[in-house]
């Protein structure tokens, strides 16, 4: 049974490092689509591959920024997991 305890365990502080480390780059190009959204039904532009350039952009800018952060977190998580076993 205590193997059941330890999968559980590892899956969540899987799911739980996943989100942290997806959250800001999501958060970004969620909050620019909703800049441009807003801006286009203020002028009335209905293109919907309008936001794509700009969300794809700021995604990956996002992500270059925050490149050595996950790192770190990637190898802190892994080494604690390699630690266990």
């Amino acid at each position: 049974m205590m193997y059941d305890e330890a999968s559980v365990y590892l899956v969540r502080d899987t799911l739980l490092i996943v989100l942290k480390i997806a959250a800001p780059i999501l958060l970004a190009g969620m909050s620019v689509g909703l800049i441009i959204s807003l801006i286009q039904s203020v002028t009335s532009i209905q293109d919907q591959t309008l936001t794509f350039v700009p969300k794809i952009t700021i995604m990956i800018l996002v992500a270059a920024m925050l490149l050595p952060w996950v790192a770190m977190q990637l190898i802190e998580f892994t080494t604690e997991r390699l630690l266990l076993f």
